[in-house]
Parts: structure tokens; sequence; C-alpha cells
């Protein structure tokens, strides 16, 4: 509520806001199609153009991306910097950190709380600190389609921005109750 009143009194002021992406962006990051980024994700904007991530990439919320690593500033009085590299079709889970010189392919989830500290390879599904493979992505998703079904599967009007009800609020917990998990779009 108060963003919504803080943008509309920016709006009517004609005060102009810029994206935290459009920034890291002015500052040299490379940004592909389709790339979105939850709330209070750290990209490095210290080193913002040694970062590059392709297409249809969503980093969930807290997920940090870093180029430098402080570690020898206070005995080189240098810090060290890496580039990073996220490919197409990613996924990054939740608080994850990417550490630098971290490439990540194409076709990669990464778990919730990993922490990339080595190269990921294309279709691939890493999670776990140090983060470490667990399967190929194909292989993965076809299992998560298998356990789909009518009962445990559900649409737009089960979430927040539909306004569910309380109605379908209980269905989704019953279904959840005897399925253990569920699907939503």
């Amino acid at each position: 509520m108060l963003q919504s009143v803080k943008k509309s009194i920016k709006k009517l002021l004609g005060i102009k806001t810029v994206s935290r992406i459009d920034e890291l962006k002015s500052r040299g990051m490379k940004v592909g199609s389709n790339f979105f980024m939850f709330g209070e994700c750290i990209i490095d904007g210290g080193h913002a153009w040694l970062i590059e991530i392709g297409d249809n990439v969503t980093l969930a919320p807290r997920v940090y991306i870093l180029a430098h690593d402080a570690s020898t500033k206070i005995y080189l009085d240098h810090s060290k910097i890496k580039k990073v590299k996220i490919g197409n079709n990613v996924f990054i889970g939740g608080c994850a950190i990417i550490m630098p010189g971290v490439t990540i392919g194409n076709d990669v989830i990464i778990g919730a709380g990993s922490v990339v500290t080595k190269n990921v390879p294309d279709n691939s599904v890493y999670a776990g600190n140090p983060a470490r493979f667990l399967a190929h992505t194909d292989t993965y998703i076809a299992d998560q389609k298998k356990l789909m079904k009518n009962k445990n599967t559900f649409g737009k009007e089960y979430t927040l921005a539909q306004n569910i009800s309380e109605q379908k609020k209980e269905e989704m917990k019953k279904a959840l109750d005897e399925e253990g998990m569920g699907f939503i779009f």
C-alpha cells in the first residue's frame, strides 16, 4: 500500500524512477529477454559489467549474484573479481548465492538456499551448500509431470492475485493433505 502511494506521488510530481535492473544495465550488466527478479535480490552493482544473464531467467527472492570477493582486501589492498554468466532458461531458487567466476549453463534449476561455487553444466538441477548435481533437468521435469493430477493441480483462481476464496483455500489444503504436494499456475 505504501509503495503504491509513493509511486502515485512520484508520478504526480513528474519524478521518474529507475528500476534496479535498469540501473544495473546502465552499469554494464547484460540481461536477455524475459528476465524476472523477485524482491530483495542482491546483484553485485559495483561490478555489474562482469555479469551476464540470458533469456528466460527467474531469480526467486533474496538471490545473491556476486562478481567480487573481498577476502583479500585487508591483506593485499585489492579484492578479487571474476565474471558471472547465467545461461538461458534458468531458475535460481530463493536465498541461493552465485559466487564470482561461476558459469551456469542453459536449462538449469538451482535449488533454494544453494551456494554455487563451481560451474553448472547445461540440463542440470543443482542444490546444496556447496551446490552439487541432483539430476538432469529434463528427467526432473518428466518425473514432476508424472506427479501432476487433476486433484493436486491448481489454476490462477487459486492465487492471491485472483483473490482466492476461502472455499478454494480449503480445497487446496484438503488436496495437499491427500496428495502430499501440488502444483500451482
